[in-house]
């Protein structure tokens, strides 16, 4: 029996940044985007994460926030309820993005985030409740976390940055500024991608 030769994934690394723990009651404050690469039949193909990158901050959909969670990014709520872009028009510009991206590289698109879980929910949440779709589907998403368990065959609970071989981190700078995050984890998820196990290097 042979596998199936499926159409291939284009890999977008997504982070978002929002005043608190679960949407609805929280607001997705920012979301950035970089295509991290291509995988089909013959292996994974690395993009330049600065090339294709897309970035909005939104208007608050509520009152509540967490104080601790909104001090991570450092965006202030009262300039977004002016200047944010209503979420509708954001989401709705962001999936003509990941389609359009999506489309030039003739893959299906999949959301990869470190770790993907809260950036997902929010994203999912907000797809399905302003734009009524999601261009991800309902589960295409990959998380790094795990990915880097699995090749390196350590428990989930264990992964950290700080224990990972230098050669896989990225150069780039972790600074909660949602675009910047977005292409520091394409350059990780690359390095993953190309990173045999442990005992190697990615070449």
């Amino acid at each position: 029996m042979t596998a199936r030769r499926g159409r291939s994934s284009l890999y977008i690394s997504v982070d978002i940044e929002a005043d608190g723990p679960i949407p609805g009651p929280y607001s997705l404050l920012s979301l950035g985007a970089a295509v991290a690469g291509v995988q089909d039949q013959d292996g994974f193909t690395p993009a330049d994460p600065e090339r294709r990158t897309f970035y909005r901050e939104l208007r608050p959909i509520g009152d509540d926030f967490v104080p601790e969670a909104l001090a991570v990014s450092g965006l202030d709520r009262d300039r977004l309820r002016r200047e944010g872009l209503d979420p509708a028009l954001a989401l709705a510009q962001f999936s003509r993005w990941v389609r359009e991206v999506s489309a030039d590289a003739g893959a299906q698109p999949v959301m990869c985030g470190y770790p993907a879980s809260y950036d997902w929910t929010f994203l999912y949440w907000y797809l399905i409740r302003f734009t009524g779709d999601s261009p991800f589907g309902h589960s295409g998403c990959l998380d790094m976390k795990t990915l880097y368990a699995t090749k390196a065959g350590v428990p989930l609970r264990a992964v950290a940055k700080r224990g990972m071989p230098p050669a896989l981190l990225p150069r780039r700078r972790h600074t909660h500024h949602a675009l910047d995050d977005a292409v520091e984890q394409a350059e990780l998820f690359a390095n993953l991608m190309k990173w045999p196990g442990p005992g190697s290097s990615p070449r």
